[in-house]
C-alpha cells in the first residue's frame, strides 16, 4: 500500500484539482442538457456504453476501397517518433530490455501499414542512431526502408521518394546506448535535427507531388512521453498537428511502484526521471490536438491523474464549441481510443483441429520450426495444452503472479505446461537489474514449486518466430493467438474482450482468480472451442488496414496547419473545428498580433487612464495593419532588412540573463570587439534573446549607445515576440514609432492553444487572491511590458511568489495552456503561449530564413530565466559566462519539479565556458568554435 504521507499527498492533490476545475466551471454559465452530453450528438461519448463506434469495424474490402476512393488523390506525408529503444524493421530484438518492448513493434508496424494505406505518400519513423560496439550495425545506418504489406490490393501509388522509413537521427553520445531515463538531457538536439530532415524532406516531396510548394506533415506523432515532448517543439516549431501515443503513462507508474511499497517517491525519481516524465506528459496534453489510446480504461483512469485532462470538462468544452459558445480559451484535446492493429498473415484458422490432433496444414511433412524445439525440450510431457505467457521481464508485466498462481494450483499444474517468453538473454548478471531481479524471481519460484518439465523459458527467439510460437500453443489448445485468454480486467483487455469474447477477464494481483481461470478454460473443452471459435471469427477487427483507416479519419478532421508564410494545396479537410479558441476567431483580430506598448503614452498616463491608452493603442495597431496589404509584406520579406539572416555565415544569440543592465550593455559591447572582424565584413549577424519587452530593450540599447541596426533580429518577452531593426520610417509597424519590425507571421504561428483575454482574467483573478492570502501585494499586472501574445506580472515579493510549477499546474487544471516563466531573479512572470519560447524562436528563424542551426553560438550566463535549459540543448554551440556578475538564482528556480541535470547535459560537445566576459576570453572561445578566424 501507498504510505501514509504519500497517500495524503495524492488525496490533497486529487482535491485541488476538483476545486480548481469547479471554480473553473464558474465560468461557463450553463450546465449540460442531455444532448449535450454526447449521447444524441454525432460522435458518441466515450462513457456510452450503449454505442461502440469507436471500435473499429470490420476491415472488409468494400470499406478499404471506399476509403481509398475518398482519399486517392491525396499525397499525406506522416511523421512518427519514438526516440528510445533499439528500432529496425526486420528481426526486432523485442525483449532485449525494457526499452526494446511491444511499443518498438508498434511503431514499425503501424509506420509500415500507413505507408501502404491509400492516400498516404510518404510516412517517416523517426528514433534516434545508434553506431555502438554492443548493438547491431543496422541501428546506425541513417535511412532503412520498410517492405510494405499488401500494397498491391490497395492500387498505392508508388513515387521516387513514397513508401514507409526509419529515419535515425544522429544525437546524445554517438558511441553510447542510452537507456530512456537518460535521453533526456539531449532531446533538444534530437528536435533540431529532426527538424532538419524535415524541412528538406517537405522541400523533396514539394518537388515530386506539391507542384514546387513544400509538402508539411499533415500530422506529427509522437509515442511515449520523451518522444511526446520532442514532438510537441517540433510541432510548435512548424506550425504541424500534433498527436500523442503513450503506451504507458508516468503518474499511474508512479502509484503502481508506490504501491509496492519498496522505494520512496525520491528513489523512484531519481531510477525513472519520472518528474520530468509526467512534465513531458503534462505537455503532451497541452500540444495535442489528439491523445490516442489503445482503450477506455487509459482515458478515464490513467490520463484523469493528470492537472491537464478532465473528462468532463473535455465534454462541457466540446458541447460548447459545437453551439459557438465562448470557452474563454480553455481547450482539452480529444481523447480517442483506436486498438492497435495486428498482422494477419501468418494466422492460420485451422493449424490444430479442436481435439487436438498435431499435423501441418497443408498436409506437407515440412520440418517444425526451430524455435518448437527449443520450447518443447522443457518438457517431460509435450502433449500437455500449454498455457503461454509472452512479456518482458518487468515487474508491471506481473510473470511472478502468473508463475505462483500456476505453481500452488495442483490441478492445473496436472492438466497444462507453461510456456514464459521473457525476451532474450545471455548472461541474466549482463541484463538490467530491473529485468533481472525479475526472471531470478521466477527462476527462484519454478525452483521453490519443483516445476521442472512444467515451465518453459527460453533464452532467446527471433521476432520472425513469435507466430510460430503462437502456433504452437494453437496446436496444445493454448490461450493466444485468436484463441482463448485469460487477461488483466484493467487497460486493454476489456475492450479487447467486449469486441472478441474470448477468454476471461481476472484481476491481476488475484493468483486464485488466475489460476481459476486458466483451469477453467484448459479443463472445459466446450467453453474453450467457443472462446477460440468467438475469436478467429471476429479478430480481423483489429486488422491494420482497418486500424489506418480509423485513425486517418480521425487525423482528416484536424485543421490544417503549415508555416503561416507558405502556401499549401495538400491539405486535409477540415470538420468541425476543435479547438475553443477557433470559435472566437472571428472576434480575435489578427490584426491585434500587433501591439506594442506606447512608451511615450503610458509613461505619462495614471491607473485611470491605462484602459484608454490600450484602447488607443488596439486602435492604432488596427488602422495600421490594415494599411499593410499582402503584396507590401512580401515586398518586406525580401527586399527590406527582415532577410538579412540569410547571407550570415554565422550567428551569435545573446541570451545571457540574470545581470544588471550596465553588465548586458558591456556583454553586447565586448561580443562585438571580439567579432569585429566578421561583424564588419557581414559574415557573422547577432541576435539579442531576453524577457524584456521590446520598448525596454529600446531603452537598453539608447543607454549603451547601440544601434539596433547592429541586430538582425530581437527575441522579447521570453520568446513571445520576434521583432526586426527597421531604419525607415516606412516601416516602422509599432505606433509609437519604435525603430523595429514585428513578425506577424510568427505571431500567427504561436497563438496556438492561446488563451488570450480569458487568460489574462484568469491569471489577473489568480493574483488578486494570491494578494490577499499575503495581506500585500505580491504580484501585479504590468501592463507596460504586456503584449497581445505575453501578460507580464511585476514581483513585488519574491519570497512570497508561486513556483513555476505551482502556477503551471493551477492553469492547467482549469484547462488554460501556456508556458510560465520567471526572469532569473524572479522580479517578472511572463506567461506566453504553449508553443513559443526562445529556443522555440530560434527555430523559427532557421525555418523562416534558411539559417543553420549549427552555425548558431548561444551566449548565455552561469544561470538564467526559467527558460534557461531549452537555451544551452540542441545543435548549436554554446558560451557559457561565469563569474561574479551572475546573481544567485531566486528560489523560485529551485522550486523545480526535477533537477537542472536531468535535462541539460554539460559534457555535451560544442559547450565552452569562459570567466567573465572580457572581449579577449570571448574571441578565444569563438575561435575554439572555428566561428572567428585566428
Amino acid at each position: 500500500m501507498i504510505e501514509g504521507e504519500e497517500a495524503s499527498r495524492l488525496s490533497k492533490q486529487r482535491l485541488e484539482r476538483e476545486k480548481a476545475r469547479q471554480y473553473a466551471a464558474a465560468d461557463f454559465s450553463e450546465d449540460l442538457s442531455e444532448g449535450e452530453k454526447g449521447e444524441n450528438s454525432n460522435e458518441p461519448s466515450i462513457h456510452d456504453e450503449r454505442t461502440r463506434t469507436w471500435m473499429p469495424r470490420i476491415g472488409s474490402t468494400d470499406a478499404i476501397e471506399a476509403w481509398a476512393s475518398q482519399h486517392k488523390d491525396k499525397k499525406l506525408y506522416i511523421v512518427l517518433i519514438s526516440i528510445h529503444g533499439l528500432i529496425r524493421g526486420e528481426n526486432m530484438e523485442l525483449g532485449r530490455d525494457s526499452d526494446t518492448g511491444g511499443q518498438v513493434k508498434y511503431v514499425v508496424e503501424l509506420a509500415r501499414a500507413l505507408g501502404s494505406t491509400p492516400g498516404v505518400y510518404r510516412v517517416d519513423l523517426l528514433t534516434r542512431q545508434i553506431s555502438a560496439p554492443d548493438v547491431d550495425w543496422s541501428y546506425g545506418e541513417p535511412t532503412e526502408m520498410l517492405s510494405p504489406i499488401c500494397s498491391e490490393n490497395f492500387g498505392h501509388e508508388m513515387g521516387e521518394s513514397s513508401g514507409a522509413y526509419i529515419v535515425r537521427i544522429p544525437f546524445g553520445p554517438r558511441d553510447k546506448y542510452i537507456p530512456k531515463e537518460h535521453l533526456w538531457p539531449y532531446i533538444q538536439e534530437f528536435v533540431d535535427g529532426a527538424l532538419v530532415h524535415i524541412v528538406q524532406m517537405s522541400k523533396v516531396l514539394g518537388e515530386q507531388v506539391g507542384s514546387g510548394q513544400p509538402v508539411w506533415p499533415v500530422v506529427i506523432h509522437g509515442h511515449y512521453a520523451d518522444a511526446g515532448d520532442s514532438t510537441a517543439l517540433l510541432s510548435g516549431a512548424l506550425n504541424v498537428p500534433m498527436v500523442f501515443t503513450g503506451h504507458s503513462l508516468g503518474r499511474d507508474k508512479l502509484e503502481q511502484i508506490l504501491k509496492q511499497g519498496r522505494q520512496t517517491r525520491d528513489e523512484i525519481n531519481a531510477t525513472y526521471k519520472i518528474m520530468r516524465r509526467i512534465e513531458a506528459e503534462e505537455l503532451c496534453l497541452d500540444a495535442s490536438e489528439i491523445i490516442i489510446t489503445s482503450t477506455r480504461q487509459e482515458i478515464e483512469q490513467q490520463w484523469g491523474l493528470y492537472d491537464g485532462f478532465d473528462l468532463t470538462m473535455a465534454r462541457k468544452l466540446r458541447a460548447r464549441i459545437k453551439r459557438g459558445v465562448s470557452c474563454f480559451g480553455r481547450y482539452m484535446p480529444r481523447m480517442i481510443a483506436i486498438p492497435p492493429g495486428m498482422e494477419f498473415s501468418h494466422i492460420a484458422p485451422h493449424d490444430a483441429d479442436l481435439d487436438g490432433e498435431e499435423g501441418n496444414e497443408d498436409g506437407s511433412a515440412s520440418p517444425d520450426p526451430p524455435i518448437w524445439a527449443d520450447i518443447m525440450r522443457f518438457f517431460s510431457n509435450p502433449r500437455k495444452p500449454m498455457i503461454l505467457a509472452l512479456a518482458r521481464p518487468d515487474p508491471k508485466k506481473n510473470i511472478t503472479t502468473l508463475v505462483k498462481a500456476f505453481g500452488e494450483h495442483r490441478e492445473l499444474r496436472n492438466l497444462a505446461n507453461l510456456t514464459l517468453i521473457m525476451g532474450n538473454r545471455d548472461v541474466i548478471d549482463e541484463m538490467s537489474s530491473t529485468n533481472a531481479a525479475v526472471l531470478t524471481s521466477v527462476l527462484k519460484l519454478i525452483d521453490k514449486y519443483d516445476l521442472y518439465g512444467q515451465v518453459a523459458y527460453p533464452k532467446h527467439h527471433k521476432q520472425s518466430e513469435v507466430p510460430d510460437i503462437y502456433r504452437l500453443a494453437a496446436r496444445t489448445k493454448a490461450a493466444a493467438y485468436g484463441l482463448p485468454m485469460v487477461a488483466t480486467r484493467n487497460g486493454g483487455p476489456v475492450d479487447i474482450h467486449r469486441v472478441l469474447d474470448n477468454g476471461i477477464l481476472v484481476d491481476p494481483h488475484n493468483q486464485n482468480e488466475i489460476a481459476e481461470a486458466l483451469y477453467k478454460l484448459v479443463s472445459d473443452k466446450h467453453l474453450w472451442a467457443q472462446c477460440r471459435q468467438n475469436g478467429l471469427e471476429n479478430i480481423h477487427q483489429f486488422s491494420w488496414p482497418e486500424h489506418c483507416k480509423n485513425y486517418l479519419s480521425r487525423v482528416g478532421t484536424l485543421k490544417p496547419r503549415h508555416p503561416h508564410w507558405q502556401k499549401s494545396n495538400d491539405a486535409t479537410e477540415i470538420s468541425e473545428a476543435d479547438s475553443p479558441e477557433d470559435s472566437l476567431r472571428d472576434i480575435h483580430d489578427i490584426s491585434l498580433n500587433l501591439k506594442l506598448s506606447l512608451d511615450s503614452e503610458k509613461s505619462g498616463s495614471k491607473d485611470g487612464n491605462s484602459n484608454t491608452v490600450r484602447r488607443h493603442l488596439e486602435d492604432a495597431v488596427q488602422k495600421l495593419s490594415r494599411g499593410v496589404s499582402d503584396s507590401r509584406m512580401e515586398v518586406l520579406s525580401e527586399n527590406g532588412r527582415w532577410p538579412s539572416l540569410r547571407g550570415r555565415k554565422q550567428i551569435i544569440v545573446i541570451a545571457v540573463d540574470s545581470v544588471q543592465d550596465a553588465d548586458v550593455v558591456q556583454v553586447i559591447k565586448n561580443i562585438f570587439e571580439a567579432s569585429s572582424n566578421g561583424r564588419l565584413s557581414g559574415s557573422v549577424g547577432f541576435i539579442l534573446s531576453t524577457s524584456k519587452a521590446i520598448s525596454e530593450i529600446h531603452a537598453l540599447l539608447i543607454s549603451g549607445g547601440i544601434e539596433t541596426s547592429d541586430f538582425d533580429a530581437f527575441i522579447c518577452n521570453s520568446g513571445s515576440d520576434l521583432c526586426y531593426p527597421s531604419s525607415s520610417s516606412e516601416d516602422m509597424f509599432s505606433p509609437a514609432e519604435l525603430p523595429f519590425m514585428i513578425d506577424l507571421d510568427y505571431h500567427s504561428q504561436i497563438e496556438y492553444r492561446w488563451g488570450g483575454e480569458g487568460l489574462r482574467k484568469t491569471l489577473i483573478r489568480w493574483a488578486a487572491e494570491k494578494n490577499n492570502e499575503s495581506g500585500q501585494n505580491v504580484i501585479v499586472e504590468d501592463e507596460e511590458c504586456s503584449s497581445t501574445y505575453c501578460i507580464s506580472f511585476k514581483v513585488m515579493n519574491t519570497e512570497a511568489a508561486s513556483p513555476v510549477k505551482e502556477i503551471r499546474r493551477k492553469m492547467r487544471i482549469q484547462a488554460l495552456r501556456c508556458h510560465v516563466l520567471y526572469s532569473h531573479d524572479g522580479s517578472k512572470l511572463n506567461v506566453i503561449p504553449v508553443l513559443a519560447s526562445r529556443s522555440q524562436a530560434l527555430r523559427y528563424l532557421y525555418i523562416r530564413w534558411g539559417f543553420d542551426l549549427s552555425n548558431m553560438t548561444v551566449v548565455v550566463g552561469e544561470s538564467g530565466d526559467t527558460d534557461y535549459e531549452g537555451l544551452i540543448g540542441g545543435v548549436h554551440k554554446t558560451i557559457i559566462l561565469k563569474g561574479s556578475f551572475n546573481a544567485v538564482p531566486n528560489q523560485v528556480h529551485t522550486a523545480r519539479s526535477y533537477s537542472l541535470q536531468d535535462v541539460v547535459s554539460f559534457e555535451k560537445p560544442g559547450i565552452a565556458s569562459v570567466e567573465g566576459y572580457g572581449a579577449v576570453k570571448l574571441k578565444s572561445a569563438l575561435q575554439q568554435f572555428g566561428i572567428l578566424k585566428d
